[in-house]
């Protein structure tokens, strides 16, 4: 029997040696117990439970196979720093485990918070989806700001996108299977040995609470193997994927509201209210799940308020808040594909909306506020953050971007809120140019810049070579600078380029 320190080595499929440092009392989750490297670069994660022979192809199939479609293509090294994926198999007598890199450091909590230790704790994302842990728990040096989650829930989708992309599913995707840092910002899906390959590899779980979908939830009385039983799939990947981006951006659960289904069986109350009788808080036309500040104020101790509120006031800060693009999507997700998974967005729509929303936020004027940024509301006048209440004092010029077509140009549905320090890039001047991990270096920095000087905005052309005004046919040569005002028009680049139509608003 090893002793406490003892250094392991063991022999991975590969042929690879990795050690690890015994422990008796090893890191242990539900299904693993976890060792570290005695560099810490990596930890052995041994399964508690026997795994069987489909288990064991999948545990290589995820190595081997996926793990190399996945980092071997275009954009490849982009995914180490989103995916907490395993590297290796290994066999210890009789004991199946995986070589899992070790966490990024921006991953631990640095700080203590006001009310608990946090110091070297890993940055679950729970400890961000509920206001009373983000505004009382952690330190003010962790939670970034609202854009920052922007980032954060950017980088969640694209990670699903390209899972789903190589015929994949997460299967049990929860704020417990995400880490995240606001601060850099950074997210990292972990435990991925789970992964659901439709027709091959079934899933191993039926998810976690809060994120599991309502379909499983309706049928999870059934057997197994029952055609009707609804198992843990792409569709409930995107219902899971709903739930954390409106979680992250708002701290409040999309089906927890003040229904209730079964006042005698919380278990049954439970299954109902999360699967065949759930409903979105925030549908318009059904309010049974609906709460208002008296409802917080009548199931929540006092000493609670300051934290819940106002993000648990649905009438101060709807989910319309955060614009056009994802209201949609949230439309989608908890309306119409609530009990309809086809219907339900699928991760790359999530990031295009993300992507789209960030170009409509601008910074509040308050220096004191605390989400620093919001989301404009396509008001003409008096535009204000929703937070504090704080309105823009100044012009705002709003960019539309227009495509190429022909001998004119047609609205793409695109705009771009100008603020100091607005930068245009290649994606938004070139629409064969997405904005995702493809992106070269060249293609990152930017066009042009806007400052506001004097009570009037400027775009500075950085470096594009065929930037022109198409209403006088002067060129913009690189450097050089010209005033937005009301109706200009500026083709970006080339002639295929995109042209942006400036409109004032807030005169």
């Amino acid at each position: 029997m090893p002793k406490k320190g003892d250094v392991i080595t063991v022999k991975a499929i590969s042929g690879h040696a990795y050690k690890y440092v015994w422990t008796d009392s090893p890191n242990a989750g539900a299904m693993k117990d976890v060792y570290f490297a005695p560099d810490r670069s990596y930890v052995v994660a041994f399964f508690k439970e026997p795994q069987d022979a489909n288990a064991v192809d999948r545990l290589q199939n995820l190595v081997g196979t996926y793990r190399q479609g996945i980092f071997g293509s275009a954009g490849g090294e982009y995914w180490k720093k989103i995916y907490c994926w395993p590297s290796d198999l290994i066999r210890e007598g009789s004991r199946v485990g995986l070589i899992v890199p070790a966490y990024h450091p921006e991953f631990f909590f640095k700080h203590d918070g006001p009310t608990l230790p946090m110091k070297g704790l890993e940055k679950e994302g729970k400890w961000y989806t509920s206001p009373e842990h983000h505004f009382r728990n952690l330190s003010e040096k962790e939670i970034g700001n609202w854009h920052s989650f922007f980032d954060v829930c950017l980088l969640l989708a694209r990670g699903v996108r390209r899972m789903h992309n190589a015929g994949l599913a997460h299967s049990d995707l929860s704020y417990k299977n995400v880490l995240i840092d606001p601060v850099t910002p950074s997210a990292a899906i972990i435990d991925i040995d789970g992964l659901v390959v439709p027709g091959k590899y079934p899933p191993d779980v039926i998810g976690t609470p809060d994120f599991i979908a309502p379909e499983v939830y309706e049928t999870m009385s059934l057997p197994k193997n029952d055609p009707k039983r609804k198992l843990p799939c792409q569709n409930t990947d995107r219902h899971a994927l709903a739930v954390l981006i409106y979680m992250y951006l708002l701290y409040r659960h999309p089906l927890r509201g003040r229904q209730i289904c079964d006042i005698d069986d919380p278990q049954k109350d439970e299954q109902l209210s999360m699967g065949a009788k759930a409903v979105f808080i925030e549908d318009p036309t059904n309010k049974v799940n609906r709460y208002d500040v008296n409802w917080v104020h009548d199931n929540y101790p006092r000493s609670k308020w300051p934290y819940l509120l106002p993000w648990m006031d649905l009438n101060k800060l709807p989910y319309t808040i955060l614009g056009p693009h994802l209201k949609a999507l949230f439309d989608r997700a908890f309306i119409q594909g609530l009990h309809n998974p086809s219907a339900r967005p699928a991760a790359f729509e999530w990031e295009d909306a993300i992507i789209q929303t960030m170009d409509l936020m601008i910074p509040c004027q308050n220096s004191s506020c605390k989400q620093k940024w919001f989301v404009f509301d396509n008001s003409a006048s008096n535009p204000k953050c929703p937070f504090c209440g704080t309105p823009y004092k100044i012009p705002l010029p709003v960019l539309n971007l227009y495509n190429r077509a022909s001998s004119s140009y047609k609205p793409t549905g695109m705009r771009v809120m100008v603020y100091n320090g607005t930068r245009l890039y290649q994606w938004h001047a070139n629409p064969r140019v997405a904005r995702n991990e493809k992106l070269t270096d060249e293609q990152k920095k930017s066009l042009a810049c806007f400052q506001f000087h004097q009570g009037k905005w400027y775009l500075r052309n950085e470096r594009a070579k065929g930037m022109t005004d198409l209403q006088t046919k002067q060129p913009i040569p690189a450097g050089s600078i010209v005033e937005l005002k009301d109706g200009v028009q500026i083709r970006l680049d080339d002639e295929n380029s995109r042209m942006i139509y400036v409109q004032m608003v807030n005169k």
